[in-house]
């Protein structure tokens, strides 16, 4: 089921959805309900008594395998970790399943080559119920060098009646090689009320400030609705003011590490941008003091660096010695 904020974009790709290219490039804004939009349309195209209609009918045999996850003519490509989360497991396989002493494997965050020639291998392959085979690579910025370099050959030379939609919240990262070789579809971030409305709907509590933090993207919006983000970020500044080492004890895992300097980094871009005489983004700041105006350029680098920060959170640091980079970064402030 499509959100009802992508109804626009649906009707677009609903208007060719039979005379559809090899490869279709679906982007925008993360959390704005792409991948619900690509398997939509592969559940319409695999429908096999879809003709005439919008959507598929539910009831058939193409609707019936794609439902229970077992269509022999459709493929998921995503990460490992993706998978595992969406399984509800934190690691790799099962202790039973792996040699003994071997270690734990972390789900890579990578789609990888092996992944993509054995997506090769199911496409050159007749289909199984004479319909089009479809493959959905998500996020496909997350394609390695050897990935992205190995799914290039086979959108060149693509084998005949095969689909590849490529769902994506960063374009610029994909090899340009690859973009031009799809047609693209950008799915913009939904109007703010009808997000707040949709999120009002789900009985989430103050939906305009989590559209706010979030970007306008309700589906991101939705799942941190139940993490206080603007009072993590409060707590920790406060707690660092009085009692810089205490600070160091507000965490208690590397989830909620993640969101922390998200929040803060969020902070810093809204002291940029009022340092500079525009609004925040982001959080709200009743009765704060406008930082003055020569602190903009600061803040806008403090910015930066817990970006970088946010990218290495997967690597196995200390969860300390970040958080003392962190307050490092606002020694000044």
């Amino acid at each position: 089921m499509i959100h009802p904020w992508n109804e626009a974009s649906w009707q677009s790709v609903l208007a060719g959805v039979d005379k559809l290219p090899h490869a279709l490039l679906i982007s925008g804004p993360e959390g704005v309900g792409k991948l619900a939009l690509a398997r939509h349309l592969a559940r319409r195209i695999l429908c096999e008594t879809a003709e005439g209609r919008e959507d598929a009918c539910g009831r058939c045999e193409g609707c019936h395998w794609y439902d229970t996850g077992a269509h022999p003519d459709f493929r998921l490509i995503q990460p490992e970790a993706l998978d595992a989360a969406a399984a509800g497991e934190a690691e790799g396989p099962e202790e039973s399943e792996r040699p003994a002493g071997a270690k734990k494997a972390k789900p890579s965050s990578e789609i990888r080559i092996e992944q993509i020639r054995n997506l090769a291998d199911f496409l050159n392959i007749g289909s199984h119920r004479a319909r089009r085979r479809i493959a959905i690579v998500h996020p496909a910025e997350s394609l390695n060098a050897n990935a992205a370099n190995s799914l290039l050959k086979s959108l060149e030379e693509p084998p005949a009646g095969a689909l590849f939609v490529l769902v994506c919240h960063q374009p610029a990262r994909l090899l340009p090689t690859v973009r031009s070789r799809c047609v693209s579809l950008e799915v913009p971030a939904p109007d703010p009320a009808l997000a707040a409305k949709w999120l009002a709907e789900q009985g989430l509590a103050r939906p305009e400030a989590l559209l706010r933090f979030n970007s306008g993207a309700p589906l991101r919006a939705a799942e941190s609705s139940g993490m206080p983000v603007a009072e993590s970020v409060a707590a920790f500044l406060k707690t660092w003011q009085d009692r810089p080492l205490a600070a160091l004890g507000l965490l208690k895992d590397k989830e909620e590490l993640a969101l922390l300097v998200e929040g803060l980094q969020k902070y810093a871009y809204d002291q940029a941008f009022r340092g500079a005489g525009m609004p925040a983004r982001f959080l709200s700041y009743r009765g704060d003091a406008r930082p003055d105006a020569g602190s903009a350029l600061r803040w806008a680098r403090i910015a930066r660096e817990l970006g970088r920060i946010r990218r290495r959170l997967d690597h196995p640091l200390n969860q300390s010695l970040q958080l003392h980079r962190i307050m490092q970064l606002f020694h000044n402030e």
